[in-house]
């Protein structure tokens, strides 16, 4: 088969355009032809419908003339041809490939521009719907000998050389493939007489093709360009094929030191404690491994497999995202077998259901399916270990635990706390310190009425943050907080009920009556350093106050609670402070509470912010220093009361000067005291002292 004229081609391009005008918005190749030199090629179909039907079809080209294109002789696939069809979004991909592989064209050995393609054909893909054509692909078949590597990869292996001493670019200033680039001295496409015209005006350095340039480090430099003087001391020695520029300072061979000081690992070998004593700090083992309860780390994360160290109490908080959380696979408490000196300890477990969950839920979401399997999530976990000597005797975990819908959403803190008792301690109450108080510790409480009460108490706010569905939590020492919540009312609230309802909330905060002086008092002896709690009468409720019958506004609500605790150092020791509580008391603050309405005052309930809020404060106070006798009796040398300061007379060389350095200041204050002491020595009457005392000799 003969190759087609330039002409031939023209004319079977135009005929092929006539006959695809008329199709225009209908699918459409692009592109519309495509000349192929290689076993593969692929054109998409674009605007297609679901029932498309493509073709294949070799065209007989005669006299260089390309016949009309027909959708006759459907078929994809011919005797050395295939089609392939990918499906996308309104897009085929439709790929043409050659079937019989490349030997004919392998046979002619290296392959030459002037040799004749071995495979000419010309093809046609054609697209119809319901037997009409719709679109028309052309492709000229040209493949030349060699273009495809036809031998195994074993046999034609490239090696590439080593980048540090031969650079796989070494002229990166040639920028066009078989063509001369002007001033491209590197170019081995520049004949020898085209470079001649430019040789003096190359591309300098790494561009131009000097790849390895000697850096000015190396000594051999000295001898080609100005160095400085110090430059034979300081040079390096080095060879050429040692360059920064190519990666390398030194190669060589390199053998690595193994010193354990330095060794840090990631994962630590287990320790075998089954004989052996713990120590503080050691982690707890179990058969499986460490025994392990959720800590946060010093980055605020929460770490679910931290090991429990020994004799180390915490209690800790991890927040969880609820729409993705798992209860751990495997993890069951009363099949832990804790190691310990002399055998293995398993510990109790006792299950709790968690109580009002929905509080503890913060920006709770819709549930959309309700109709999958609840599941469980822990609230809290508390784990008290019986320690004797140096081994564990005794475990007691309690988990409470609550049920939620498989498709909660929303965030919940979860509680694990650690305590380490010793194995013959009873039920006592937990000491905030030995004697003194110990910061960050509850502040213990006690009522003598007889209730259940032993911390004071501030609220914790979830969810929406209301104070029907707020926490409670402990009152801790040294710590000043403000905590609040919101109380919903109505326009036509009762302000009189009102401010009974607020007084009663903010009187659950303290219900206690004596609070602990020390952090060890015992609370079965009210004379062991009890202090009664001192609380400033709160206004009455139902005090007949003006305007107290109009709707949406209430005088004098009682919606803040100060609490003061006055704190002071009561000796040392073992050289450590010790620190108790002096008194306690309790102040209300009223506020003016008004309905806020939008556009119209509707019936809908409005928030009144309730807040309580605790001060420390340390006896005695930092007063300032009185002042002294001189102030007293010579007001007017104080520089506060006078224009006129004679005390900065000298203020440059006093301390309070930091407009110079304090040696400058120094320095110019002893230099002008050298010149008054001179301008006084020669002064007139010095002169004429000296010489009344001078000696006359006849």
């Amino acid at each position: 088969m003969g190759t087609l004229s330039p002409l031939g081609l023209l004319w079977g391009l135009l005929l092929l355009q006539d006959v695809l005008r008329p199709l225009r918005g209908d699918p459409v190749f692009i592109p519309p032809f495509i000349r192929m030199s290689s076993p593969e090629v692929s054109a998409s179909l674009v605007g297609v419908s679901e029932d498309v039907t493509l073709s294949l079809t070799p065209l007989q080209v005669e006299k260089g003339v390309l016949p009309v294109p027909t959708c006759g002789g459907l078929s994809n696939e011919t005797g050395d041809w295939n089609v392939t069809v990918s499906p996308g979004v309104n897009v085929l991909e439709v790929t043409v490939r050659w079937k019989r592989g490349l030997d004919l064209c392998s046979s002619k050995g290296t392959a030459s521009s002037s040799e004749p393609p071995c495979i000419v054909q010309t093809l046609l893909v054609s697209a119809s719907h319901n037997a009409s054509c719709s679109a028309h692909l052309l492709i000229q078949v040209e493949i030349y000998p060699n273009t495809t590597v036809t031998h195994n990869a074993s046999d034609n292996v490239t090696v590439s050389p080593n980048q540090a001493y031969q650079p796989l670019g070494p002229c990166p200033c040639d920028l066009t493939a078989k063509a001369c680039d002007i001033r491209c001295c590197c170019d081995q496409d520049c004949l020898p007489e085209v470079r001649e015209l430019f040789q003096q005006s190359c591309f300098p350095s790494v561009f131009g093709g000097d790849v390895n340039p000697p850096f000015h480090q190396r000594c051999a430099v000295g001898t080609t360009r100005e160095t400085p003087d110090w430059f034979p001391f300081l040079c390096v020695q080095s060879p050429p094929s040692n360059s920064p520029f190519l990666g390398h300072f030194y190669h060589g061979a390199v053998s690595p030191r193994h010193d354990p000081a330095f060794e840090a690992h990631l994962h630590l070998d287990l320790r075998d404690f089954t004989d052996a004593a713990y120590k503080q700090g050691d982690p707890i083992m179990t058969t499986q491994g460490y025994f392990t309860v959720p800590q946060v780390s010093l980055a605020g994360q929460c770490l679910h497999g931290a090991p429990v160290a020994f004799l180390r109490n915490f209690d800790v908080k991890c927040t969880i995202n609820l729409e993705v959380y798992q209860e751990q696979d495997g993890v069951v408490p009363e099949r832990v077998k804790i190691h310990t000196a002399g055998g293995l300890v398993t510990p109790t477990v006792t299950y709790e259901e968690a109580a009002d969950l929905d509080k503890l839920i913060s920006s709770p979401g819709t549930l959309l399916n309700s109709g999958s399997a609840p599941k469980n999530v822990t609230v809290e976990g508390h784990y008290v270990f019986r320690w004797q000597n140096n081994s564990i005797s005794g475990l007691d975990i309690t988990i409470i635990r609550g049920e939620i819908s498989a498709h909660q959403k929303g965030t919940m803190a979860q509680r694990f706390t650690v305590k380490f008792l010793s194995y013959n301690s009873g039920d006592e109450k937990e000491s905030s310190g030995n004697p003194g108080y110990q910061l960050g510790k509850p502040v213990r409480a006690l009522d003598a009425n007889g209730m259940n009460v032993t911390a004071l108490h501030l609220w914790q706010p979830a969810g929406r943050g209301l104070c029907d569905s707020a926490a409670l939590r402990p009152i801790l020492f040294g710590e000043d907080v403000l905590a609040g919540c919101l109380l919903e009312v109505g326009i036509n609230e009762n302000c009189t009920k009102l401010r009974e309802n607020v007084l009663q909330r903010l009187d659950f905060l303290v219900q206690a009556t004596h609070v602990a002086r020390r952090g060890n008092s015992d609370y079965s002896d009210l004379s062991d350093g009890w202090l009664e709690v001192i609380r400033v009468a709160a206004p009455d409720a139902g005090a007949d106050l003006p305007l107290s019958s109009a709707n949406g506004i209430c005088l004098e609500v009682p919606a803040q609670l100060t609490i003061r605790i006055l704190i002071a150092e009561a000796g040392s020791v073992e050289g450590v402070a010790q620190q108790e509580i002096l008194a306690v008391e309790t102040r209300f603050s009223t506020v003016t509470w008004r309905y806020q309405c939008g556009l119209a005052c509707e019936d809908k309930a409005d928030l009144l912010p309730l807040s309580a809020s605790v001060q420390f404060i340390k006896i005695p106070a930092q007063m300032p220093p009185p002042p002294t006798r001189f102030q007293i009796n010579f007001t007017e040398y104080d520089c506060t009361r006078n224009e006129l300061c004679w005390p900065q007379l000298l203020y440059p060389l006093t301390q309070y000067y930091q407009g110079e350095p304090r040696s400058q200041c120094v320095a110019k204050g002893l230099m002008l005291l050298c010149l008054l002491m001179l301008a006084t020595l020669l002064s007139h009457p010095w002169i004429r002292v000296c010489k009344g005392s001078t000696p006359i000799h006849r």
